[in-house]
């Protein structure tokens, strides 16, 4: 793996995180998006994961602006990949917009580049031949908060040169990650596998109008001990991450509930600007959500 120059291509909470990582972890890096003010939002972003670092990592400040000095950003896809060693895509669960881009980057990145999806939910299979270079594609999927929760799913599709997939699990351990290699296509991965139904079932009580976030959050935490209930995760994912899936699942199946809840989404959560922690507020505001607070899990 001789990787020197990676482009992110995406920056939204994930996007942004995978850019610093790889950016505190010595690479040079660029992060690509479809306009300036986008990019200026991802600047601040990142920003502000500086003291996340010196808290959760012991982070020197020195490093952590070692890290944003070894960061540029391009509104010019060309320009984003000209010297690009790795490709990884962070942009919207939403198969028009993948195909389109890697359409696009196929003819512009160097026959040398690499390009790898971090979707959580779609297979690389569907965007392969979009690329025009399958052997060289693949997924490679990075949980929230990477610099703590640090896994790095790795997942080849059928085509994929499996000196490839060698380099790409290099990578991840060079970048800090706990590499987990997947050798078949299996859509959620390991961790969505187990993640997703689980934030469904949450999602259909909601939409139910089974109980609150509050009160369906407060059961899972009290009942196993888990740090978070699901629409506190939800949070961190972005609720329009979760609106773009449940929407995709609504047009292949027509499923009247999934319609309903993504017009609830829609509707109380991602007009009124409630897009997740990223944004001050989802299911809960921030900082000090409520269910931080001492007497949350209380009677």
């Amino acid at each position: 793996m001789d990787y020197q120059n990676i482009t992110v291509a995406g920056s939204g909470v994930l996007g942004s995180q995978i850019a610093y990582q790889s950016a505190f972890k010595g690479f040079n890096v660029t992060v690509y998006d479809i306009n300036d003010e986008t990019l200026k939002n991802a600047q601040d972003r990142i920003t502000k994961l500086k003291p996340l670092y010196q808290k959760d990592l012991g982070a020197t400040q020195e490093e952590v602006n070692a890290a944003y000095a070894r960061l540029s950003f391009k509104s010019d896809l060309s320009e984003a990949v000209a010297n690009a060693d790795l490709v990884i895509e962070a942009i919207p669960e939403v198969v028009t917009i993948k195909t389109e881009f890697y359409t696009n980057l196929g003819k512009v990145a160097p026959a040398k580049t690499i390009f790898a999806t971090n979707s959580s939910t779609l297979l690389p299979s569907q965007f392969a031949e979009a690329t025009g270079r399958p052997e060289k594609f693949l997924a490679l999927h990075f949980a929230n908060t990477i610099w703590k929760n640090n896994t790095a799913e790795i997942m080849k599709h059928p085509g994929t040169d499996m000196n490839v997939f060698d380099e790409v699990v290099k990578f991840a351990l060079a970048i800090g990650m706990v590499p987990l290699p997947l050798y078949k296509e299996q859509p959620g991965y390991i961790l969505n596998s187990l993640l997703v139904p689980f934030l469904d079932a949450a999602e259909s009580l909601l939409v139910k109008e089974i109980a609150d976030p509050e009160t369906i959050d407060k059961t899972w935490m009290i009942a196993t001990g888990a740090p978070l209930g699901p629409f506190a995760i939800l949070d961190i994912i972005g609720i329009n991450t979760s609106l773009n899936i449940v929407e995709a699942k609504a047009a292949a199946t027509n499923d009247e509930s999934l319609n309903k809840l993504a017009n609830l989404l829609r509707t109380k959560y991602i007009e009124k600007g409630k897009l997740g922690r990223a944004s001050g507020e989802g299911f809960y505001k921030y900082p000090n959500p409520s269910f931080e607070k001492p007497d949350f899990l209380k009677g």
